[in-house]
């Protein structure tokens, strides 16, 4: 049986692995605003272009990361922040539609990827399936790990599939320079939590919790096919 329905997939995380999914909230629909600001913008505002083995991703991700594949050697990439005063001036020719990352350096093009993803309106991952991610993170088995995590992927709005799926493919192709950029899967997973999945408060921030949540990137980051491939599940 093909899981197309949200419903299904719930129905077989609750079964099969003990877990419940809280229902995504319907987003009142934004009007489309025609503009070139690309931070702190909707996903669904945004310019985006469609790739087919990931479906429409932001056009600034795709151009910022094609950018930084070809630097995918820079030594703690991520990891080191870049200039601020240059990433203040690369926003604003940015946020104007500008053309201007052909002529940046890696440190703050990297800045600026961890910067929209933390700017976005909305995380990502939506916070209604954090909880259960985490939890699917914590399964003892690996296979089960594994399906479950596919099986909450298939949950994601597709517009955030898309994105997630795109950065994670790239995120998967630095981690395999970790030789030379030694930025491993956990470094790059360590780096990107706080911007994929933001804890919602307090209560969130043990560092069990907090591990939990960079286990759940490093696992993705490790597995990108995840998001390109839904399961079967015969009954």
């Amino acid at each position: 049986m093909k899981l197309t329905d949200s419903n299904v997939i719930r129905f077989h995380l609750q079964v099969l692995y003990g877990i419940s999914v809280k229902s995504l909230e319907k987003k009142r629909e934004r009007l489309t605003i025609s503009g070139s600001k690309i931070f702190g913008v909707p996903l669904e505002n945004l310019p985006r272009c469609y790739i087919p083995e990931f479906g429409l991703v932001p056009c600034f991700l795709v151009d910022a990361c094609s950018f930084l594949l070809e630097r995918g050697g820079t030594v703690g990439l991520f990891r080191k922040p870049g200039c601020l005063a240059r990433i203040k001036t690369l926003r604003a020719k940015l946020n104007r539609g500008e053309s201007c990352l052909s002529t940046a350096l890696p440190y703050d093009v990297a800045t600026l990827i961890k910067q929209f993803c933390r700017e976005l309106p909305e995380p990502l991952f939506p916070s209604e399936l954090q909880a259960a991610l985490l939890k699917a993170q914590s399964l003892p088995n690996l296979q089960d790990r594994m399906a479950a995590l596919q099986l909450l992927s298939c949950l994601l709005p597709a517009r955030n599939a898309s994105c997630l799926h795109y950065l994670f493919d790239y995120l998967a192709k630095v981690s395999q320079r970790c030789s030379e950029n030694l930025m491993t899967s956990s470094n790059l997973a360590i780096v990107f939590a706080p911007c994929l999945l933001p804890p919602p408060n307090t209560t969130e921030m043990s560092e069990g919790r907090l591990e939990l949540r960079v286990l759940v990137l490093h696992t993705f980051i490790e597995n990108p096919h995840l998001f390109g491939k839904r399961p079967v599940i015969w009954g």
